[in-house]
């Protein structure tokens, strides 16, 4: 009899010990799983900073017709985060293609094709205007025009370049000031006002920065240029 209530107590005192270290082990990984969450917000949720994971093309939420390109433009945050422009799933611009820089960050692309024709930053604080409307009026007609602004792009415009701006279909150009957010899709030869643009002032009542208003994001569909 003894025996045999030894092993009971054996068994026993081995089950409240494997249920006890199970127990643990099941609130150590929920432990641990709550707080990789709370660090990392992107934990179980699809970022929109990386268009594949939405099936997407650039992280659209939804798929563009025929005969349109899809795009995405986020302007710079501040001073410190460059802008990043996406076309047809293609990063063409950003800080870590190194070829975005202060003030208008500009790329042209073929309007029938959707090719990437050339990529330009002009620097519209310590450098020069006429860098800008050299570069506009060199753009071909039918070209889709993307334009995503980092710091400041407004400081050195003059008329002429904002009336070029205007040209190519943009409503908030003349309104473009010292350090605002701004975002734009034209087209050489539009004969319309574009619908893709969006603008934010540069206020310190509601400035999300400390100096700059909150980077501004546009997507949406381009029509592809038909003859």
């Amino acid at each position: 009899m003894r025996t045999s209530a030894m092993i009971r107590m054996l068994l026993a005192g081995t089950i409240t010990v494997l249920v006890l270290y199970l127990g643990h082990r099941m609130v150590e990984s929920r432990f641990h799983k709550n707080l990789r969450f709370l660090v990392d917000d992107t934990v179980g949720t699809p970022r929109r900073s990386d268009p594949k994971l939405l099936g997407y093309k650039c992280g659209l939420a939804e798929a563009c017709p025929e005969k349109h390109f899809a795009f995405r433009l986020l302007s710079g945050a501040a001073n410190i985060v460059g802008p990043k422009i996406c076309l047809e799933d293609q990063i063409i611009m950003s800080s870590v293609k190194n070829n975005v820089g202060r003030g208008m960050n500009i790329a042209v692309v073929n309007g029938m094709t959707g090719e990437l024709t050339i990529t330009k930053s002009v620097d519209l604080w310590g450098g020069d205007v006429n860098d800008l409307i050299i570069f506009l009026k060199s753009i071909q007609h039918g070209s889709i025009v993307m334009i995503a602004s980092f710091d400041d792009a407004a400081s050195k415009l003059n008329d002429e370049a904002r009336n070029m701006l205007m040209e190519l279909g943009s409503s908030f150009i003349g309104n473009l000031g010292f350090r605002d957010s701004w975002v734009f899709v034209g087209a050489k030869g539009i004969r319309m006002k574009s619908p893709f643009e969006r603008h934010i002032k540069n206020n310190k009542e509601t400035n999300k920065y400390e100096g700059w208003p909150e980077l501004i994001e546009l997507e949406g569909c381009v029509p592809q240029k038909v003859e």
